[in-house]
């Protein structure tokens, strides 16, 4: 299965409002399922995207990781400013992803965690006929308004790790407002 096949997955999986109290992985099982549903119908990706998955990842939390050491060195504004350049890019990249969806399925495996846990992982396998499983995690932390994804890795690769790389190449050779240009310019193409 493609890679944006599984990113389509992703999205789908956290596009519905989450109940504070729903434990991780029921939340996951219940917004894919439903998630499905509205692709199905025909949903716009970008959408379902902006308005559904958005409220359930800890945007600044992906953002600050991803930047690693460099984000103390951003100034409150660039970060700011790095946050929505980056979320910009997530909502892009996940529209792209679930516009390609087809008919794979999804299957959620035992959540290995004790009671009281802030912090997660839900694990789940993608089938996709005649194509190989993928496993995707999705890490989350209890917040005051329920589970947010903080991080996603699709086939042990994550999500964060790999923007990490590129943030800090890109800080190496034209610092903060070299990589919030960079961010701008992919947001307008």
């Amino acid at each position: 299965m493609a890679l944006s096949s599984s990113l389509a997955l992703i999205g789908a999986l956290l596009a519905f409002p989450a109940f504070a109290h729903e434990a991780p992985d029921a939340l996951l099982k219940r917004v894919s399922d439903e998630a499905v549903q509205e692709i199905r119908r025909g949903q716009d990706a970008r959408k379902l995207v902006e308005m559904k998955l958005l409220p359930h990842i800890d945007t600044r939390r992906v953002t600050q990781t991803a930047l690693g050491t460099n984000w103390r060195r951003a100034t409150p504004e660039q970060q700011d400013q790095l946050v929505r350049e980056f979320t910009t890019l997530l909502v892009r990249t996940y529209s792209g992803a679930l516009a390609s969806y087809r008919d794979q399925t999804i299957e959620f495996l035992p959540l290995r965690a004790g009671a009281g846990e802030a912090e997660v992982t839900v694990r789940s396998r993608i089938r996709q006929p005649g194509a190989e499983s993928i496993i995707v995690e999705y890490d989350l932390a209890k917040t005051d308004a329920g589970w947010k994804v903080y991080d996603v890795r699709v086939a042990g690769v994550s999500l964060v790790a790999t923007y990490r790389t590129t943030f800090t190449e890109e800080v190496r050779n034209r610092g903060i407002d070299g990589l919030i240009a960079a961010l701008a310019s992919k947001n307008r193409t």
